[in-house]
């Protein structure tokens, strides 16, 4: 069987684990080297999926495209290329750019993050491997991780209209684990250790909720207190939502049948 890569933010590693956990079609699995793999592997190990790390650079001359195989690569990137789209861009085409020369195929663990990745595919299109990126069932690109984490592009809007003119920020398990990184990179305040300031951005911007999206994936056992933590820290009341893991398995299960992975191992 062929070979498949994830190029992926770390805020999905716990749906990546998931994916990695339920397909026995996998028979092996490679994580890049890189400091932001560490709690994915953690997180592995945890699930006692077994694993090899390999530096990207050692990766062709590891990975054999065997009849019998079917190879998962695992590149997650770092949360600095999410505060510059350029940089995002870059980073995420440039790992592509690597990737296409032995592997069947790339699924990205993206949305459209400001629009940079909406023509990924197209831009691709030429390339011997398959290179998709997370889409609902009309084919619509996935906005963020959230819309992503939700199941739907409609699911999201809902939610934001569901509140009546009053903001809402969303916490996954992985935004609430890391919620100080994400405010910045989502240009909220360039220093979340400044309460008193960042609240005042929560206040002008009209925030009156948080949203605590439970995806039921609980490596990240703090979430409640996390989320306790922000709603109280910014004055937020607590909105409990479910995700919906169906869009990422449909994505995943679709780059597979492009590839040629069709049964079991």
């Amino acid at each position: 069987m062929p070979v498949l890569s994830f190029i992926a933010c770390r805020i999905f590693e716990n749906e990546i684990v998931y994916l990695i956990k339920n397909d026995s079609a996998i028979d092996e699995v490679i994580v890049v080297e890189s400091e932001d793999s560490k709690n994915l592997q953690s997180k592995l190990d945890y699930e006692a999926c077994s694993y090899r790390v390999l530096p990207i650079n050692e990766l062709p001359q590891n990975v054999e495209q065997k009849n019998n195989k079917f190879t998962l690569i695992v590149d997650l990137l770092e949360f600095a290329l999410d505060a510059s789209p350029e940089k995002l861009k870059n980073g995420v085409y440039k790992e592509i750019e690597t990737m296409s020369e032995y592997v069947d195929g790339v699924l990205i663990f993206y949305g459209l993050c400001g629009n940079v990745l909406g023509q990924v595919e197209s831009d691709f299109s030429d390339y011997p491997c398959y290179v998709g990126i997370l889409k609902d069932e009309k084919g619509e690109i996935m906005d963020d991780c959230i819309a992503a984490s939700l199941g739907s592009r409609e699911t999201y809007l809902d939610a934001i209209m569901g509140c009546r003119g009053e903001g809402i920020y969303f916490l996954t398990p992985m935004q609430a684990k890391y919620w100080k990184d994400m405010l910045k990179i989502a240009g909220i305040t360039p220093d979340p250790d400044n309460i008193e300031m960042t609240k005042y951005v929560f206040d002008y911007s009209g925030y009156k909720k948080v949203a605590k999206v439970d995806t039921g994936l609980d490596y990240d056992r703090d979430f409640e207190d996390k989320v306790s933590e922000f709603s109280r820290l910014f004055e937020l009341d607590v909105v409990e939502m479910n995700a919906d893991l169906g869009l990422i398995e449909k994505c995943y299960q679709n780059a597979k049948d492009h590839i040629g992975v069709t049964q079991s191992g």
